[in-house]
């Protein structure tokens, strides 16, 4: 590949890395003038329409996303049977060569790693997408201490070809979460894991499982837990290991939900222990580095020209060339073209154009003249004959594309994608010239994500750009929760939009549904049914009445409460007098005690106004009279002589009964 010259664009320099999918390569783009790097895919899925589909769809995707941790896709495009990949260069070298240089890293050096590639992949969660395949050598640092990660999409891409064999597990078996292993099925979940391992090879210079085979190492994680960093090395803080571990469970459930939430955890973590801001260094020895000697595109095939070897004569060599003037090497017989590589002799000073065109003697050279002007013509001719063929060319295809265009051009057939998930369907779509929408329909034996079919229908033409639904599988229908506040059209009518068939379930009372609206759905709501099955609308008859419990010497607040546990709430306070109950406490309800009220409903509470009378006896008349006034009574003395200092011997009522304010209060007084 070193000098080829893909897509008229990108020429190839030099080869960083090759992996068992892709190669790697250095190069330059000529349109923008501006380093690249090119992942070229193995010529075996240059052929497969799956592969291609998903790898285009893939491409598409993390061009889209935007953060300084992701390797940037600038390209990408098919050459011939070259599939490629025009990628952000990081000059610098990769995660594994840091490794293999330095060894373990303190967790200050880890944490700076491990913080953009969660940032990178936090993104690429929230967008939907999953990396699949995180491991060190998909991370980049580059000479100014920048952290990429790179190769979103490739697996996915790789594991959609027909070329793949469904028993191959695809990713790093040292990185794979025990998912991707047992189902091969990823999520945000499983980058998660992966990158737990990747902060446990970090601190620990090492992976937590090895093994004889690829296959052992994958299958150790589905049965062991990867152990805390803290045992295989000395200090490592304990809040890392609580990361990793927390990262890496093999339940997806219990680990972090995506990349954002771990990288939080790791900020925590980071402030909690003062870690130091630390620039990553890149590795000395690097891919990246590597350079080879490029050889200049050929103009006519786009390919390399052999080297041209510059050859300098020694001094005695060059004195005898001294008169001479520019000399080519002449042209070898065709049979000896590839045998021996031809040189250019080295000029030994600059003539002009005057000293090319005479002789030894000075005089001009003999028929000089004469074959310019002959050469000219006859060049002028030839191109004059070239730019009327050219025009003529150009004009046709212009006719033949216009024609194309009016008739079958501008039409697309609709692919065939049923069967396929719905990420390979829609990249199908959408590479034979469609924009895509999806649609779920119910089905009862197609599993979920599943393409159904497209609307229109598979083999029809529509105009190319138009919209083209895809039908997805959304599995069996589930009874929905009573939506809209339990109206009930509404309610039906998320039932039929789920297949189901409403029928009336009768009525009931509801505390928290209002008479009229839905009260409950029979089966109830989560319930998985066939397509088609039938669910009974309960409809509220409000809540069931309450029976008024005994408040009767109660205080107000607490007979409040007692009422709100039953439903019902105070709507007002009434005084009433009641000679059994001492004032400011409930002497009953309205409605009464024993009596049904709605739930819901309200209740006034009779609260005793009675007063209790206080012992007079032995008191003055003046003090007497002063202390019942105060608590809202009238005062009636009788007495033989008419003074305040008379001594109180008898009242009525007598101490501790109660009256209504107001009521009088009979004192008998000596003398």
């Amino acid at each position: 590949m070193v000098g080829k010259l893909l897509d008229r664009r990108y020429l190839i320099e030099a080869r960083i890395a090759r992996g068992g999918m892709s190669t790697v390569y250095r190069a330059t783009d000529q349109r923008l003038d501006r380093p690249v790097a090119v992942k070229v895919m193995d010529h075996q899925f240059a052929a497969d329409p799956q592969f291609l589909a998903r790898f285009e769809f893939e491409a598409r995707s993390v061009a889209r996303l935007n953060h300084p941790g992701l390797v940037a896709v600038y390209d990408q495009g098919q050459d011939g049977d070259d599939v490629f990949l025009v990628m952000e260069l990081v000059e610098g070298g990769t995660l594994r060569e840091l490794l293999r240089e330095r060894g373990p890293m303190p967790p200050h050096a880890a944490a700076a790693v491990a913080a953009p590639v969660l940032g990178a992949l936090a993104v690429a969660h929230r967008a939907g997408l999953v990396h699949r395949d995180v491991k060190p050598e998909n991370i980049l640092i580059s000479r100014n201490g920048e952290v990429k990660i790179a190769d979103f999409g490739l697996v996915r891409a790789v594991a959609a070809a027909n070329t793949t064999s469904r028993s191959v597990i695809l990713g790093t078996a040292a990185y794979l979460s025990p998912e991707q292993v047992t189902t091969g099925n990823a999520d945000a979940r499983s980058d998660v894991y992966s990158t737990g391992v990747l902060m446990f090879e970090m601190l620990t210079g090492r992976t937590p499982f090895t093994g004889d085979t690829s296959l052992s190492v994958a299958y150790q994680r589905v049965e062991k837990d990867v152990p805390d960093p803290g045992t295989w090395i000395d200090g490592v803080p304990e809040e890392f290991d609580t990361l990793v571990r927390h990262a890496t469970e093999r339940e997806p459930g219990e680990r972090y939900a995506d990349a954002g939430a771990m990288a939080d955890a790791l900020t925590d973590l980071s402030d909690a222990l003062d870690l130091p801001r630390y620039r990553v260094p890149a590795p000395r020895k690097s891919a990246t580095t590597a350079k080879v000697p490029v050889a200049a595109p050929s103009p006519v095939t786009g390919g390399a020209v052999p080297e041209t070897t510059v050859v300098r004569p020694p001094a005695a060599a060059i004195a005898d060339a001294a008169p001479t003037t520019v000399h080519q090497a002449a042209t070898p017989p065709a049979s000896q073209v590839h045998a021996q590589p031809q040189h250019t002799r080295v000029v030994t000073r600059e003539h002009t154009r005057n000293e090319a065109q005479q002789g030894h003697d000075g005089g001009p050279a003999a028929g000089v003249g004469t074959q310019v002007d002959h050469r000219t013509n006859r060049r002028t001719s030839r191109r004059t004959t070239a730019g009327w063929i050219a025009a003529i060319v150009v004009l046709a295809l212009l006719m033949g594309l216009a024609g194309w265009w009016l008739g079958s051009g501008r039409m697309i057939d609709i692919p065939a994608v049923q069967g396929l998930d719905r990420a390979a369907a829609a990249a199908a779509v959408e590479t034979a010239g469609a924009t895509v929408e999806t649609r779920g329909e119910y089905s009862d034996a197609i599993p979920i994500d599943t393409v159904l079919g497209t609307d229109p229908a598979v083999g029809s033409q529509v105009p190319r750009g138009d919209t083209v639904a895809l039908l997805v599988s959304l599995g069996r229908p589930t009874v929905p929760g009573v939506p809209g506040g339990g109206d009930r059209n509404t309610v039906e009518d998320e039932l039929r939009r789920r297949t189901f068939e409403p029928v009336d379930g009768g009525t009931a009372f509801s505390a928290s549904a209002p008479e009229g609206t839905v009260a409950a759905l029979d089966p109830a709501p989560g319930t998985v049914l066939p397509v088609g099955a039938k669910v009974e609308v309960i409809i509220s008859k409000g809540a069931a009445p309450v029976e008024l419990p005994d408040l009767e010497g109660l205080t107000v607040d607490a007979a409040r409460a007692a009422l709100e546990r039953v439903g019902l709430t105070v709507q007002d306070e009434r005084d009433v007098f009641d000679p059994d109950i001492d004032a400011g406490l409930v002497s009953g309800t309205d409605p009464s005690e024993g009596d049904r009220v709605g739930a819901g409903g309200t209740v006034t509470l009779l609260v005793s106004n009675a007063v209790k009378v206080p012992s007079m006896m032995g008191r003055s008349v003046g003090s007497s009279r002063g202390e019942l006034e105060r608590l809202g009574l009238e005062v009636e003395v009788r007495q033989l002589a008419d003074s305040d200092r008379s001594v109180v011997i008898g009242q009525s009522p007598g101490a501790g009964g109660r009256t209504e304010p107001g009521s009088t209060v009979v004192l008998t007084a000596v003398p």
